[in-house]
């Protein structure tokens, strides 16, 4: 079993204690926030005695092999960097940091202390998303891809209210491709590696982040069309079209039903997946640290998704205070 802690407090890090309980790989032994009521009021839910309220304390604290963090997009870096550098193993909540170049430090810093760092994109372990590029193959040459992902967001009101959420917050490293864009964006790479060229749009909200976009993903024999947006709400699935038939996806970041659409005949692909999601990903975390190594094709995707999301938002101009200590 391999004890582990939490960072982070909120639904997301409840999510995925739950998933481990189902996997029982991982077990919860310690449980870190900014106040430490918070953090005993959580940990009290799974029966946990070790509570922190100061991160250099918990990565140092021998209680734990590993650490998931859930914490706000702009933390993501220093808190996976601390970890790494004690000799932690890190299941780090995408988008694993702010930028492409902070993302190249974590997982070489990974590397120099021989411990496993991952991140927490639950749709490529997907047994449906399997199921996707099992068939792939079976739509001859690809020409399109239609990728959907717009959600109107709970936190957008408050926006409008003239409150400072950390959804619509530039000092959070957020906005909508690096929330919901991101799942649009990783799912295309971890299908078909990095594009040639990258075309974006944005919306820009007053804050300073987008709040919806579009990008134009060229492959040379395909292109990719993605759209996301977290001020608009969409019912439309996702689509791969190629010359002998397309798949249909529901739902992109779960893949909730597939479909595989060949000379009006519909074959229904889709496997059965727990309500959880992020048993799967749990899962895989903890393979890799028993394997002793990090899964040499989950890193690239991860690298090169960070890479596209930064270029989008250079060409969308959306800045972040993260992106001025590598200018």
């Amino acid at each position: 079993m391999i004890n582990f802690a939490v960072i982070g407090t909120n639904w997301i890090s409840e999510e995925f204690v739950n998933a481990t309980l189902i996997n029982n790989k991982l077990q919860l032994n310690a449980v870190y926030s900014r106040h430490i009521e918070t953090a005993e009021k959580f940990a009290a839910k799974y029966q946990v005695k070790n509570c922190f309220n100061d991160l250099n304390k918990l990565s140092k604290s021998d209680t734990v092999q590993a650490v998931y963090i859930g914490s706000p997009n702009s933390l993501h870096f220093e808190q996976a960097l601390m970890m790494l550098n004690q000799g932690k193993h890190v299941i780090c909540e995408k988008p694993l940091a702010s930028n492409a170049k902070q993302v190249e430090i974590l997982y070489q810093t990974a590397v120099d202390n021989n411990v496993v760092l991952f991140e927490a994109y639950k749709t490529a372990c997907l047994p449906n998303f399997v199921q996707i590029k099992n068939n792939i193959a079976k739509l001859g040459k690809l020409r399109k891809a239609h990728i959907h992902y717009c959600q109107y967001s709970s936190r957008y009101q408050k926006y409008l209210n003239g409150e400072n959420p950390n959804t619509f917050n530039p000092e959070y490293s957020n906005g909508s491709i690096m929330d919901i864009g991101y799942y649009c964006v990783a799912f295309t790479v971890a299908l078909f590696g990095k594009p040639e060229q990258i075309l974006a749009t944005a919306t820009l909200l007053d804050s300073g982040v987008d709040g919806a976009g579009a990008v134009l993903l060229n492959y040379g024999q395909f292109t990719v069309s993605i759209d996301h947006s977290k001020i608009s709400d969409s019912v439309l699935p996702s689509e791969i079209q190629g010359e002998q038939g397309n798949l249909v996806i529901k739902h992109i970041s779960l893949c909730e039903q597939v479909n595989l659409h060949q000379k009006q005949q519909i074959t229904d692909l889709t496997l059965p997946q727990p309500e959880n999601s992020m048993v799967y990903e749990a899962d895989f975390f903890a393979q890799q640290i028993q394997q002793g190594k990090m899964d040499e094709k989950t890193v690239l995707r991860s690298k090169q998704t960070a890479d596209v999301i930064t270029q989008i938002r250079a060409l969308t101009k959306v800045k972040f205070p993260a992106d001025e200590l590598f200018s």
